[in-house]
C-alpha cells in the first residue's frame, strides 16, 4: 500500500475549515507553496473537499474502493486513464471510478478542486 510520504507532493490531510467557517480558495491557492500543493480544506459527512494546486504530473495509481471528483477552478486538467484521456478547463468536473487506473496531468498551474472519501489515500492503494 502506498502512503503519501514516498512522492514528492505536498499532501496536507489535515482539515483546515470547521463547518460555518468561511473558506477562501483563492487565497489559499494563492499562497501554495510549490508545484504540487494539496490541502483537505474541510469534511461533508464523510466525504473531504481538497483543494489542489498543481503543474506537472502525478504518478499513475487508482482507488479500489473509492470515486474521486475533480473539479477545475482554473487552468488545465488532464485526467489519464488506461484507454483515454480527459481534458478539463475551468468550470468542468470529472469522476473518476472505484478501481480505475489513472493519474493527473496539468501542463501549467493549475487550481482543482477534489471531493473524495475522508478514509482515501490521495497517491492510490496499488
Amino acid at each position: 500500500m502506498s502512503t503519501h510520504a514516498q512522492y514528492p507532493y505536498d499532501t496536507r490531510l489535515n482539515i483546515l475549515h470547521k463547518h460555518l467557517e468561511l473558506i477562501d480558495e483563492k487565497a489559499l491557492s494563492d499562497r501554495a507553496p510549490g508545484k504540487w500543493y494539496n490541502q483537505t480544506l474541510c469534511q461533508v459527512n464523510a466525504s473531504v473537499v481538497r483543494l489542489g494546486v498543481i503543474e506537472g504530473e502525478y504518478h499513475w495509481h487508482k482507488h479500489a474502493g473509492e470515486d474521486e471528483f475533480f473539479y477545475v477552478v482554473d487552468g488545465t486538467l488532464l485526467i489519464d486513464l488506461e484507454d483515454r484521456t480527459v481534458e478539463l478547463s475551468s468550470r468542468q468536473g470529472f469522476v473518476v471510478s472505484k478501481g480505475v487506473l489513472h493519474r493527473t496531468r496539468a501542463p501549467r498551474r493549475t487550481v482543482i478542486l477534489m471531493i473524495e472519501n475522508a478514509e482515501i489515500i490521495p497517491t492510490g492503494d496499488t
